[in-house]
């Protein structure tokens, strides 16, 4: 609502020609863009207003200026600049009802100050400019009453004076609504208030127990010690209690006190129901809206409102602006937040930057120098100082990191923020690619461990290995004994130069001769004849220098009866018939051996 001609800034351009040589270096301004709204004077670059404008259907405009030498004239170059122009509200808009009707409900046995509903009205302007006040016509306001919530904008109806369903069993009031703050060169925007109509209906309920006051407000500084009270000097045989409240409590003389330290950044408002019960009536209960408003002191500092990621060319020059910052802070302030910014001491002596304020809660950051290096430095840190208009003030260190930057020709730093998550992911390649050569090394140790056992286990004796498959023979008839033997010569195995000592056979021949009278009552005994092969097993296995025999003959009991005890080869039909002698094979090449050392002790005592 600016009239026409307001100076709204002034832009400045330089050339660097001679301006004594003709018209090199005379400029001539020119609007490019922000018609009809703005124009700029050719020769000086004031940009001025040239029409009316409303915030509430456009707030900023972009409007371009170019610059051309040689007063414009053919062969002249030229520059240009943007500039961005914010326009402030003013209230010309009152606010308005959302609806035209509103229908509540209140109980004769309601106390005063007891909360009955709320109305709401909007309002197109914004800040200070918006906030409202709510209240009841004249003629309306002995029962009901109004009051305004700030930090909705609401207008909360209130029992003002109790009401009695025998005596009147409904209400119509009328309630309206206008600005809190005015300008006196806009009240012919606030002539009328708007207004709406409600309509409340009593309900008949006994009534309660009533406290003196219609309603409670309270006031208490945030991070007050706890155990400050509030003090009602009402002493009557009442119980009083706190409705699901955990930051407040209340004896039985009505004092409330407060239990938890207050903080008015989480809550700033605290709606409590106080009930009251009759000592001697359980029965006769009431209750009562109590508000609680817990006022702001400064204690928290602003901050940065976002994490920033701040690139800087390595060409870039001089004064270039590479980052806008702004601050957030969780106070409320009387008066809108103000934020100064400045960098360290440090950094403001020595800093390849330098910072700007705006004087609107936002500043730049620019180059203080020509020039940069990746190589040699990466990454720089400065220390911002933000502090705020609060009593006291109050000043937070914010460190914002800047990454020096490979630009393209182009000299944007979007290449940069390609290749910073090109290398975060690489990375986690990287890491992938250790992890699975990790795995592959601790699996091939495995399989080469596994591997030289079994070499070892291969090798034990390999002497014998290598002689072991000569001269093995197998027989499927019935053989006659010793004549078996006659068809290989083992001589040559015997005269080894390390001969295994000859022990004793005594204790084995009589074990055998008691083995076999047994086998000649009861018949063959497999466990009988295990025990003893496993004996024998065992006395080769201790003896390492016991040479291969290249013959295996095993013989079995064929039955029982007969005096002389026959013979027959395991492999034969009857005697495949009558017992399964598989634990011979088990045994493997080690029996097969000491079946050959002890099969002439066998037949001579059969």
């Amino acid at each position: 609502m600016s009239p026409e001609g307001t100076l709204v800034i002034q832009v400045t351009a330089s050339d660097a020609d001679d301006p004594s040589s003709g018209n090199n270096a005379r400029l001539l301004y020119s609007l490019l863009q922000g018609q009809p709204y703005f124009s700029v004077e050719p020769t000086t670059g004031v940009i001025r207003i040239s029409s009316t404008m409303d915030r509430e259907l456009q707030d900023e405009y972009w409007v371009i200026i170019q610059a051309k030498d040689m007063i414009g004239q053919p062969g002249a170059l030229s520059g240009t600049t943007s500039v961005l122009i914010k326009l402030s509200d003013v209230n010309d808009n009152k606010p308005i009802f959302k609806e035209s009707l509103y229908r509540l409900t209140v109980s004769e046995s309601a106390p005063t100050g007891t909360s009955i509903g709320t109305i709401t009205a909007y309002d197109n302007d914004i800040g200070e400019n918006a906030e409202m006040d709510y209240s009841i016509e004249e003629d309306d306001s002995q029962t009901f009453d109004i009051i305004t919530n700030h930090e909705t904008q609401e207008g909360i109806v209130i029992l003002k004076k109790k009401v009695n369903f025998e005596h009147q069993n409904h209400y119509g009031i009328r309630a309206k609504v206008k600005n809190h703050h005015v300008d006196e060169k806009l009240m012919k925007y606030h002539t009328e208030a708007s207004t709406t109509f409600i309509k409340i209906q009593v309900e008949d309920v006994d009534e309660p127990p009533l406290f003196f006051l219609p309603y409670y407000i309270f006031e208490i500084f945030e991070e007050t010690p706890q155990g400050i009270i509030y003090p009602d000097n009402r002493k009557s045989p009442i119980r009083y209690s706190i409705s699901r409240s955990k930051v407040f409590n209340i004896d039985d003389n009505g004092t409330i006190t407060t239990t938890n330290s207050l903080d008015r950044e989480i809550s700033a408002w605290y709606n409590l129901s106080i009930i009251a019960t009759e000592k001697y009536n359980i029965e006769q209960i009431s209750s009562i809206p109590v508000y609680v408003q817990v006022l702001n002191i400064n204690d928290h500092a602003p901050e940065f409102s976002q994490y920033y990621e701040t690139y800087v060319c390595e060409s870039a020059g001089s004064g270039q602006v590479i980052q806008t910052i702004s601050a957030v802070d969780r106070d409320e302030s009387i008066e809108e937040h103000h934020f100064y910014f400045n960098l360290s001491v440090e950094d403001t002596n020595y800093s390849s930057f330098t910072i700007i304020d705006n004087q609107d809660n936002t500043a730049v950051i620019l180059t203080n120098r020509t020039g940069f290096n990746l190589q040699e430095e990466p990454v720089f840190y400065i220390s911002i100082l933000i502090a705020d208009n609060g009593i006291p003030s109050l000043t937070s260190t914010n460190t914002l990191t800047i990454h020096v930057c490979d630009c393209d020709d182009s000299g944007s730093t979007q290449t940069c923020q390609y290749q910073e998550l090109m290398l975060s992911m690489g990375f986690k390649t990287e890491v992938i690619i250790a992890i699975l050569i990790c795995i592959m090394v601790i699996f091939g140790f495995i399989f080469l461990t596994l591997g030289l056992k079994q070499r070892r286990k291969q090798i034990l004796f390999p002497e014998k290995s290598e002689d072991f498959r000569e001269n093995i023979f197998r027989y499927d008839d019935e053989g006659g004994g010793e004549e078996d033997t006659e068809a290989f010569d083992i001589a040559e195995l015997r005269n080894s130069t390390i001969m295994r000592e000859r022990k004793t056979r005594k204790t084995t021949s009589a074990e055998i001769r008691s083995l076999y009278r047994q086998s000649l009552q009861v018949g063959p005994d497999s466990a009988i004849f295990r025990k003893f092969i496993l004996e024998k097993l065992e006395e080769a296995n201790t003896d390492p220098c016991a040479p291969p025999f290249d013959s295996l003959q095993t013989y079995a009991f064929e039955g029982t009866g007969s005096l002389a005890g026959s013979l027959s080869s395991l492999e034969s039909a009857v005697s495949d018939q009558d017992e399964s002698y598989d634990y011979l094979n088990e045994l493997g090449p080690r029996f097969k051996r000491l079946a050959c050392m002890f099969g002439s002790a066998v037949q001579s005592n059969n």
